[in-house]
């Protein structure tokens, strides 16, 4: 992925930022957009390329790393908060998407999918608790979906792990923001990244054309609202809130 050029700005400025899902698509992206405000990012993939691609949009450093290993994630949160200096923010921008009709849906692609989009981003966020928490201030981004409020055709594993990340996210919004901790969710529409190629093109025809802007977004329109979420003061009300960059696709 080539270099993403977006403006200079101070909002995230000191920050140290964890960002999964890291070696494309949103995930890089956030990457490339908190450096460009200031933050000092690591990010974490299971893909090995994600320590050229850090590196090559100014990342700090990089973790090869399965969200959905227990122990690793408690490790790698704690080495990414040693090579940070400390953590304040974490986003969680990994995931899977693969399709089926639930009445054909094999049990281990639906729990496949529960694991890796839903488990692991509870995994990650126990993780960074245990740091944001003695600390009394950070923030959590988690990355859902706009499928997770409406639902989807040959979607219902994605769609089911996605709302759940919602629900997650506004419960531990519900317990920690009080001790300073901020959580939220971003829940993008289609997007035009490599989790949404491998979803077929008559799927993808049919959702361009139920969208009022007639397009699917890019990562570069969904990661300015992570830093939002990420920033002071602009982020400081949000509190187990779900951004919708979606392409109009869900209005609340």
């Amino acid at each position: 992925m080539a270099h993403v050029s977006v403006p200079q700005t101070d909002l995230l400025a000191g920050r140290r930022v964890l960002v999964t899902g890291a070696a494309s698509g949103i995930g890089l992206a956030v990457v490339a957009h908190c450096v460009a405000a200031g933050a000092s990012v690591v990010g974490a993939d299971r893909d090995p390329a994600v320590g050229d691609r850090v590196a090559d949009h100014g990342g700090t450093g990089h973790l090869v790393l399965d969200a959905g290993d227990e122990s690793a994630v408690d490790a790698g949160v704690d080495e990414a908060a040693r090579m940070l200096g400390g953590l304040d923010v974490l986003v969680t921008s990994h995931g899977i998407l693969t399709q089926s009709p639930a009445a054909e849906m094999p049990l281990a692609q639906w729990q496949q999918t529960i694991d890796v989009d839903l488990t692991s981003v509870f995994l990650l966020n126990r993780a960074a608790l245990r740091h944001l928490l003695p600390q009394r201030s950070g923030r959590i981004v988690n990355i859902a979906s706009q499928l997770g409020l409406k639902g989807g055709a040959s979607l219902a594993h994605y769609a089911a792990a996605k709302a759940g990340v919602i629900a997650m996210t506004k419960s531990i919004a519900l317990e920690v923001s009080g001790q300073g901790v901020l959580v939220n969710a971003v829940a993008p529409g289609p997007v035009e990244t490599p989790l949404v190629d491998g979803i077929d093109e008559e799927w993808k025809r049919a959702k361009r054309a139920e969208l009022p802007l007639g397009r699917f977004g890019v990562p570069d329109e969904v990661a300015p609202s992570v830093v939002l979420l990420a920033s002071d003061p602009g982020g400081n009300l949000f509190v187990g809130q779900v951004l919708g960059p979606n392409s109009g696709d869900v209005m609340p």
